[in-house]
């Protein structure tokens, strides 16, 4: 196989010093053209943990087991994270309700105060601070198959390194004797963040994958 760039679920990223900063989460890909835009690294401890989405050309190697980033990178301190609570405003246009605004009298009942209509309150709405057009692949993502089965999960993606385009994914199949199968991404039909869909079918993946595969 021709050499391949691997993102490897739950793999140590490093800082260029060698500094280990967090580990892979998941991995941004645009779903029209296969291509790798970003990966999310969760960094910290218990209490204090997050996911920081870091651009795909901030990383300078990659391993089965571990991420070497550039030096550009630092900490990933300056980063964004991956998921931000924004507050949305109530109203169907999205308008900022204006604090000055007096509330529309709509009718009055028989006795006491008029009837007014309460306009909406503000949520909170959780976004993604990724590119449109991209999913964030979950590690261990499930894998359907064309009749709907499932026949395993995603333990790591393969890119082409020139281009950062994926080539393949590589997953894990069986309840108890585990194995490492290369799915190549033509099968790929929808990419979603918790499970990927394939235009093959179960057989055709264990006719075409039928020994373990080290990559």
């Amino acid at each position: 196989m021709d050499t391949k760039i691997q993102f490897q679920k739950k793999a140590t990223v490093l800082a260029a010093d060698g500094t280990q900063v967090g580990s892979i989460e998941r991995v941004v890909v645009n779903t029209n053209s296969n291509v790798l835009t970003d990966i999310v690294v969760r960094k910290g401890g218990l209490l204090d943990q997050e996911e920081k989405v870091v651009p795909i050309g901030l990383v300078a190697e990659t391993g089965e087991s571990q991420i070497v980033l550039r030096d550009s990178a630092g900490t990933l301190e300056g980063f964004p994270d991956f998921e931000e609570r924004r507050l949305v405003d109530g109203h169907k246009n999205g308008e900022s309700q204006s604090t000055g605004a007096q509330p529309n009298v709509v009718g009055f009942p028989l006795m006491g105060a008029p009837v007014v209509a309460v306009p909406p309150t503000e949520t909170t709405r959780i976004e993604q601070n990724i590119p449109d057009g991209t999913v964030a692949l979950k590690e261990g993502a499930r894998v359907i198959s064309a009749e709907g089965k499932h026949i395993g999960n995603v333990e790591s993606v393969l890119a082409d390194p020139e281009v950062d385009q994926v080539t393949h994914l590589k997953i894990s199949t069986g309840m108890f004797a585990r194995e490492k199968r290369l799915i190549p991404i033509n099968w790929v039909m929808i990419v979603g963040e918790d499970e990927v869909h394939l235009r093959v079918n179960k057989a055709k993946v264990q006719e075409s994958a039928a020994v373990p595969i080290a990559v």
